[in-house]
């Protein structure tokens, strides 16, 4: 361990600092000379060793006694800072840094840790505890940062950060190039198990190229990435399976170039992709699957590029717009309580109906879902048409007979939502056999024993097929009104055999 004769002479001003918490600021005065990234080529008098660092931290009295905030501004790192399995005795500021290694924080315990506007080639933060805040604010990370299974207590701030994946770096510090084919595994930021007491803020500024895996992370104090980006072409953006979230807004300018992945996510408030771009590059552009959240704000700026697959999720408030649901969109088993649409007018229910349209193959639920929301609101009307639309599109998937059948179904009770039908086709049939039977004589079955003929009740009596008016036994015709008698008697079976199914497929349903 060093003592402060070994030190240089910035770091003996780095300890003198230590126990009252004043910065060591290292900067020469010119923004352009520093930029952190370009910290490779400051000289002696810009350097510490991360060694000197990690002793100071850790406790070793400087002559101004115990550390309480050890405070950098400007100064190259030399060395890893390295604090595996060690515990802090102050608080740890650095800003404006450049560090030539990795930093290692794995299984370490830290107070309040600040390293905003850094340069870092990567960060192992395996099993970090953080009894405080831990600030990342405008570092640029030539490496991988991983937090998985870190507890926080306090916040964590990633705004105006950006993180680089180790496998996308470019040669010679170019820009990284995307290799589709690697894309799966490459993470920028890896924090599954992640557990934030605190919020977590990667704003506006915030880019990271390579996916985010969060993984089983828990956001008490809610992830927050207002006007963020990632891109992960051909990969995930960002991956939460199992995550759990008090509030998780992706909204306001965020992009994803890359999947969307929360199956099986609990977000207990809300969950906001209100004015996001989502490009899933054609693949999924959002996986929702078996996820549950209080407030779902699916209302992005634009169509998603990819499928969104909400099956079996479930929210109390559903709100869309009309960029919300992409040509493959999956809702078998998505339940809500209430539905809300971005225009205040209420909507009418030939957009909703042609939203189901627009699913991919048959499914019953959705329609179901939807019925059952309009009866909770008091539109009984617009729940059988939604009801009667899942029959019909129920009856495409169905061989010849059954489409005949459910044409025959629809056309006279509409399935049994529309029984008023049946009565337009009796008068109109009715009308129709008085029109033929008023023309011509009957014969009677037995001559001057019979009822005076009235052609509207011997149309009647021919198309009820239970029970009888006395007319069909005391007349009959010959000629073309015997074939038409026919017909209607034919036609009166299919009638009330159509109304019976219609009324028992209503009652059954009730």
């Amino acid at each position: 361990m060093l003592t402060y004769q070994d030190l240089t002479g910035p770091e003996q001003r780095v300890w003198d600092a230590c126990a009252t918490g004043a910065a060591v600021d290292l900067r020469s005065g010119d923004p352009a000379a520093d930029d952190p990234v370009g910290g490779a080529a400051w000289g002696d008098g810009r350097t510490v060793r991360a060694e000197a660092l990690a002793t100071a931290l850790l406790g070793a009295d400087g002559p101004g006694g115990p550390v309480r905030v050890l405070y950098l501004i400007g100064a190259r790192v030399t060395g890893r800072l390295d604090l595996r399995g060690l515990t802090a005795a102050g608080e740890l500021r650095l800003e404006g840094c450049h560090f030539e290694e990795q930093v290692v924080l794995r299984d370490a315990t830290l107070r309040s840790t600040s390293l905003s506007n850094c340069r870092i080639p990567g960060l192992d933060g395996w099993l970090l505890k953080v009894d405080g805040n831990l600030f990342f604010e405008g570092s640029v990370f030539d490496g991988r940062l991983t937090l998985t299974r870190a507890q926080i207590t306090g916040e964590l701030r990633l705004s105006g950060a950006r993180l680089t994946a180790t496998e996308l770096l470019g040669a010679d510090g170019a820009d990284p190039v995307p290799d589709p084919a690697r894309a799966p595994d490459v993470w920028a930021l890896w924090a599954g198990g992640l557990v934030m007491d605190g919020g977590c803020f990667a704003r506006k500024g915030f880019h990271a190229r390579g996916g985010l895996r969060l993984v089983g992370a828990r956001f008490n104090g809610g992830l927050f990435m207002e006007r963020a980006r990632i891109d992960n072409p051909g990969g995930d953006a960002l991956t939460g399976d199992d995550l759990t979230a008090s509030t998780l807004v992706l909204a306001r300018g965020f992009t994803a170039n890359g999947s969307i992945r929360l199956p099986g996510a609990a977000i207990r408030s809300r969950l906001s992709l209100d004015a996001a771009v989502l490009d899933g590059c054609g693949a999924v552009a959002l996986d929702g699957n078996r996820m549950t959240a209080g407030d779902l704000r699916l209302t992005p700026a634009a169509v998603p590029n990819g499928t969104v697959d909400l099956q079996d999720a479930q929210t109390v408030v559903l709100h869309d717009n009309a960029h919300s649901w992409p040509a493959d969109t999956r809702l078998d088993g998505f339940t809500y309580t209430s539905l809300q649409a971005s225009s205040a007018a209420p909507e009418p229910v030939a957009r909703r109906l042609a939203w189901l349209a627009a699913l991919p193959g048959y499914s019953p639920q959705p329609y179901e879902q939807l019925a059952a929301w309009y009866r909770r609101i008091g539109h009984d009307d617009d729940a059988r048409r939604v009801l009667l639309a899942k029959q019909r599109r129920r009856r495409r998937t169905l061989g010849a007979p059954g489409r005949l059948w459910g044409r025959l179904l629809d056309a006279t009770v509409g399935y049994g939502y529309r029984p008023w039908q049946a009565v337009l086709w009796l008068g109109g049939l009715a009308l129709l056999g008085t029109l033929v039977f008023r023309h011509g004589a009957p014969h009677e079955v037995k001559a001057g024993e019979s009822v005076p003929f009235n052609p509207l009740v011997y149309t009647l009596d021919l198309l009820i097929p239970i029970g009888g008016l006395g007319q069909r036994t005391a007349w009959y015709w010959t000629g073309a009104q015997q074939w038409f008698g026919y017909s209607l008697i034919a036609i009166g079976w299919l009638l009330t055999t159509a109304v019976l199914a219609g009324i028992s497929r209503t009652l059954n349903r009730n």
